[in-house]
Formats: structure tokens, C-alpha cells, sequence
């Protein structure tokens, strides 16, 4: 990815953007190039370059260390997504705490996009914060049709799998799923919940998940901090 030197964006905009981007896909990690480098790489001043890693660093994506240089402030949590598993599973793979806090549930009608997106007219809404050793590292938001919703919701929904509430508690047994991640600004709610400045560039991931009979059982909206996650492929589980 190139700087676009015709573009209103401003040029460090746009090098914060290439850079957040290369955390978030693994490609950067630890002790970051020198300012010289990405001087001579893409072209531009070192005041363009030091506005950009200055944002990151408010941000929390970078750490300056005296005398030592900048570096990822934290390693990213890869979630292989070969298998269909839970934040949860995929945090405890890590070798980290996993933790959820429930904001609200309740009935409600979904905007358009997502009623075209899972079929869903009426939908029962969850929306939690998860946590990995108590860092609040995303805000997923689960839209579910009426009946499973209102199933899920006579649970402890605080520290807890929704997965396995659906799959050991309800019967529902997930057979695929489809994943669509990017990047984009954090609505100013969420960066609230995640502790992280408002406008911030986040990944944001739609997951649709079916049952065995091909029925979308589950819509999810989610918000997770760039210098925590790295996704790759897409989502399958094969019974039998």
C-alpha cells in the first residue's frame, strides 16, 4: 500500500493508516523501522513520519522506549479463523484471561443493512465488551432471531461463552460461517468502551453464522483494537 500524494487526506493520515494496518496484519511487530526508513520508503518528510507514529502512539498501536526506539506496544492476538471458535477459546489459546461484560439486550428492529444482511425483520440485540487479562480489546454486537436471542438472555451473559450457551445449553450446532473484516473508524460509543481515543481506526468484523440446516442463526457486528487482533482465512467447522 502506496501513499496517494493527490488525495485531500493528509499524507500522515494516510501513513498512520498503512502503518496501523501492518500491525494489525502481523507484518510489523516489535522495534518498527526508523523514521529514516519511512522517509526514504514512501517518499515523505520527517515531520510527515513523526506526526503518524505520534498519533499511534496516543492510540496505544506504538510505544516509544528511551533510547531504545518504537515498538509495537502489544503483540497481536492471532485468531486463526480455519475453525469456527469463540473469542473466548481464541483468547485462552493465547495463553490470556478471557473476560466479557454485558452493556444491554433487548428486542428491537435492526437497520436495513442488516436485515438484508441475515434476513432478521425483528431481532434480539447483545452487545458485550470483551477482555483479555483485563484489557478491554473489542465491543462485539450479536443480533440473533427472537427465539434464540430470548433463550440466550436467561443467562449470566458476564464472563461467559455465548458459543457454548448456544451449542451446550440450546442444541444449536454451528456448521459454517462467513467473515467480512476491514478497517474503520470506531463509532464514538465504542471507543468509549474500549478505552481507546474517539475516531480511532479499528477492525471491524461482520461474522454470519448458520446451523446445519442452513439457517442464519447468529449476525455479528464487531469492534476489536487494531494492536490486539490479527484475522486470516475464513471460517469453517466440519462435523462428522
Amino acid at each position: 500500500m502506496q501513499l496517494n500524494y493527490d488525495s485531500s487526506m493528509p499524507l500522515h493520515v494516510q501513513l498512520k493508516s498503512i502503518i496501523e494496518n501492518k500491525v494489525a496484519q502481523g507484518e510489523l511487530t516489535g522495534q518498527i523501522p526508523t523514521e529514516r526508513n519511512f522517509m526514504e520508503y514512501y517518499n515523505v518528510s520527517r515531520s510527515t513520519v513523526r506526526e503518524a507514529i505520534n498519533l499511534l502512539v496516543r492510540e496505544g498501536v506504538l510505544e516509544k522506549r528511551h533510547g531504545s526506539g518504537t515498538f509495537v506496544s502489544i503483540k497481536p492476538i492471532h485468531q486463526w479463523l480455519g475453525n469456527l471458535t469463540s473469542t473466548t477459546e481464541m483468547i485462552r489459546q493465547r495463553g490470556k484471561k478471557p473476560g466479557a461484560k454485558l452493556i444491554e439486550h433487548y428486542k428491537m428492529t435492526p437497520e436495513t443493512y442488516i436485515q438484508e444482511k441475515a434476513g432478521f425483520k425483528e431481532a434480539f440485540f447483545i452487545k458485550r465488551v470483551r477482555y483479555a487479562d483485563d484489557m478491554p480489546i473489542g465491543v462485539e454486537c450479536h443480533y440473533y432471531p427472537i427465539d434464540i436471542g430470548e433463550a440466550i438472555a436467561k443467562y449470566d451473559l458476564n464472563d461467559t461463552t455465548l458459543y457454548e450457551i448456544e451449542e451446550n445449553e440450546l442444541g444449536i450446532l454451528f456448521a459454517e460461517a462467513s467473515q467480512v473484516i476491514g478497517i474503520g473508524i470506531i463509532p464514538d460509543e465504542e471507543a468509549v468502551h474500549l478505552s481507546i481515543p474517539k475516531m480511532s481506526h479499528v477492525l471491524v468484523a461482520e461474522r454470519i453464522i448458520k446451523n446445519q440446516k442452513g439457517d442464519i442463526v447468529e449476525f455479528e457486528k464487531a469492534y476489536y483494537r487494531s494492536d490486539m487482533f490479527n484475522f486470516q482465512i475464513n471460517l469453517s467447522r466440519k462435523f462428522g
